[in-house]
This record gives C-alpha cells, structure tokens and sequence, in this order.
C-alpha cells in the first residue's frame, strides 16, 4: 500500500454513492485493498454477494438516497474525495422518470453538496452511452460531440445530462474527472445492468449479432477510477474500454465459459424489430422487465469503435485485464453461484 503520491494525503476518507451496484462494489473492493477509509451509501440492507464479506465489513454502510439532500449531505461530512457510482441503468420505460430522477438530479446533488462541503476530487461515473453511438462503425474518442439521434437511447441521454451537472460543478470550481466506462463484463448479479448478458448465455440464448461494442473487466473500472482520484488530474472525460469486439464474438466466449452451444441464428434487423416486440408483450403479461427492447435491440445492432488511447496516456502503468480471463472467471463464479441458489436463473 502507497498513498503517498495521492493529493489526498495517506488515510483519506472516500465516499462511494452506489456502493452496492456492480461497478460501485468492486470500487469498495479496491479502495479497502488499498487501504482507505471508506463510507459508502445504500438504499436498502442488502449487501453485493459477489464481494467478500471481509471487505464489505470494513466499509462505513449509510443508509441514504442521492435524491435526499439532506441525508446525502450528512454522509459527506468528514469526507475528503466521491467516488459517484449510483446510477439507474434501465431499458424499460416503466422506469424512465425514475432513472431520469436518479441520474441527473442525484448527479446535481452530489455536485451541488461536493462544492459547498469542500470535497476535494469527484470521480463521476458515467458511460460510452453518454457519448452517443455511431451506426456505420466511426472510431470514437473523448472528443466527439452529442449528437440527437435514434441510437442514443435515454440510459445515455439521461447519463449524458448527468454529465453536463458534473462539467458546471467544475466550472463553479469543483476539481472533478469523468470516466465513460464501455459495456462492462464480471461477476456480480445477473439480474441487473450489464451482467445479464451472462444470465441470457447461461440459459442458452440462441441468438446473435453482427454489431461491434466497446467492452471491459468490471475490476479494470474500479481500478482506474481510483488511480484518476489519487491523480491530479482534473476537467478531464476519459473513455475505459479494452477491446471492440462483434457481439457474436462475445457471446461465443460467453457461451465457450458456460459449456453452452454457441449462437446459431443472426438477429437481423427485421427479426430484430419482431423480437423486440414480442418480447414487450411477454413482459407485460408477466409484469417483469423486458428481456429486450427497442433501444437494446438498436444497440447490439449499432457499430462504434471506443478508442482508449488518453487513458493509457495519462496512466502508464495501467494495463487492462484480457476480456477472455475475464469471461472465463465470471462464467465460473455465475454458475458455482447459480449452483449454490445465490442467483435464480
């Protein structure tokens, strides 16, 4: 453990927002291991079974909701840095206003009390969506503009708004840095964001596409994350991805890890637009979340190429983790905990 090069000074005080979410979990897991106090908000008492309870015991747990300012302010007090995770990561429209709510007015929030209580850096996680997608293949950086469009689907728009809170906060004086994490790959519940992709594999999804995606290990995130707290970087946007691969690349490796058959039918647009459709009307019956929709069904179709270059820049030392490991440990972790009934298939 090193802290000295950190402008926080050894011994210093993170608070993580969503620190039970997938990404904010892991990030709980590198500070701890890298020997920082840490508090960390929750909605609920339930605790990531996918971290071990020997770091989760170390964390400082408050209950709070970005949306309530004033509990949000009593859990920044004695604070030196934020580590802003909490997020809504919905496709289903039953959710929009909710996730809308989270998204942006809790990202205004978290500035707003950042500036007033002196917090000396703010990690702000935000996403690839916030950057918007391209449909023909464009090689995409930190520079590119927000473009309206069909691809961007309002997980991004609300991200991007998000984002536009974080940039005033620094414009008012707030030393902040903002990582646009790709679609990221791990263990962690199935049931939400990004890792259901593995829950879909495990239950043999037959299908596949040509679309090409930016991805990356969940633990690469939380990593740079903090290195970007412990720097004196700041005013900065950063784009976290590893590889670009073909959907049909990755669900083959998914598939591979599970001992599943891989994909066999390609998901054209046409199958697409019935699929979607389908799948609403199956949802609505059940009273569950869509496996698929519109905007899921665009996306997985879309082509954009993330290029990470200022990232290794800015950190030398760094290297990410090969996307295959990564697979293949979380496809193992999913099904001893599939297994063991901590995750309902």
């Amino acid at each position: 453990m090193n802290l000295q090069n950190s402008p926080l000074g050894a011994g210093g005080k993170i608070l993580v927002t969503g620190g039970t979410g997938f990404i904010g979990a892991y990030i709980l897991k590198e500070l701890i291991e890298k020997g920082y106090t840490v508090r960390a908000i929750r909605r609920s008492n339930k605790l990531p079974f996918f971290i071990s309870p020997d770091i989760l015991n170390k964390v400082e747990w408050v209950n709070c909701d970005v949306l309530d300012v004033i509990s949000l302010n009593d859990a920044m007090q004695g604070v030196d840095a934020i580590i802003h995770s909490a997020a809504l990561v919905s496709f289903d429209k039953r959710e929009r206003k909710q996730m809308y709510n989270t998204n942006v007015d809790g990202t205004a929030n978290v500035v707003n009390l950042s500036l007033e209580n002196g917090i000396k850096k703010l990690v702000h996680i935000s996403s690839i969506s916030a950057l918007g997608r391209t449909i023909s293949g464009e090689k995409v950086n930190e520079e590119k503009k927000w473009v309206e469009g069909k691809l961007n689907s309002h997980y991004g728009i609300s991200k991007n708004k998000a984002e536009m809170e974080v940039w005033r906060g620094m414009g008012e004086g707030l030393d902040a840095v903002i990582i646009n994490p790709s679609t990221v790959l791990g263990f962690g519940n199935w049931h939400d964001s990004s890792c259901a992709i593995f829950k879909n594999s495990y239950k043999g999804f037959p299908w596949y596409t040509k679309g090409v995606n930016g991805f990356v290990a969940v633990e690469d995130v939380a990593k740079v994350a903090v290195l970007l707290m412990e720097s004196n970087i700041t005013e900065e946007r950063f784009i976290i991805n590893h590889e670009n691969w073909e959907f049909k690349k990755l669900f083959d490796a998914i598939a591979l890890g599970f001992g599943q058959k891989q994909p066999k039918w390609e998901a054209t647009p046409f199958l697409s637009s019935i699929a979607w459709r389908v799948e609403k009307i199956k949802s609505s019956l059940k009273n569950a979340k869509p496996l698929l929709t519109k905007e899921t069904a665009r996306i997985a179709l879309s082509k954009t190429y993330w290029q990470n270059d200022k990232i290794l820049k800015a950190l030398p030392g760094f290297s990410f983790i090969a996307l295959e490991s990564c697979i293949t440990k979380a496809c193992k972790n999913y099904a001893d905990a599939a297994i063991n009934m901590q995750l309902k298939p």
